[in-house]
């Protein structure tokens, strides 16, 4: 009875923090998806560190929102990069201030090339060319990741750790 109460909690979190990723980069598209981006929804990259809930969370919010709003690749490798950053946040977990570290590198290395390559247009769904480098792109993505992760998720950590313990509470 004990694992299946577990096995349930972990599965609602991770469905409520997908949603909640989901929505906020829909709501918030036109941040959400471009060269200059600050996707305020990666400020949920900080959850990791309290729950392992949010790996898939955070990868099937991801997934859904780069469905609504972005190109084949962007779905595929977009995804990965989210994975590659909850993962590494997760492996950080007892290193609070490093845990915003993973999220922001791995965007900041395969997002540009993914927006130089395969961008479509969020509105009308046609290929956009980006003339700008990847150097300039992994800047771009650095910065709105930083403000969303670095900033934004940092606040919300700390906002966050008084209730942890009831939010992400274990079943009895």
């Amino acid at each position: 009875m004990q694992k299946q109460r577990s096995k349930a909690l972990f599965i609602a979190q991770a469905g409520i923090i997908a949603a909640i990723y989901a929505v906020l980069c829909i709501v918030l598209a036109p941040i959400s998806y471009s060269v200059f981006q600050v996707r305020v929804a990666e400020a949920l990259c900080i959850l990791p560190y309290f729950t392992p809930a949010a790996i898939p969370g955070l990868t099937i919010g991801c997934l859904v929102a780069n469905i609504y709003g972005s190109s084949i690749f962007d779905i595929i490798f977009g995804t990965i990069a989210t994975l590659i950053g909850a993962v590494g946040s997760y492996a950080l977990r007892r290193y609070k201030y490093l845990v915003p570290i993973p999220p922001i590198i791995a965007n900041t290395i395969i997002i540009p090339f993914v927006i130089k390559y395969a961008s479509i247009d969020p509105v009308t769904g046609e290929s956009v060319v980006i003339p700008d480098s990847i150097p300039f792109l992994m800047m771009t993505i650095a910065v709105g990741e930083i403000i969303a992760v670095g900033l934004l998720g940092i606040i919300f950590m700390l906002a966050l750790e008084k209730s942890s313990k009831i939010i992400f509470a274990k079943p009895e």
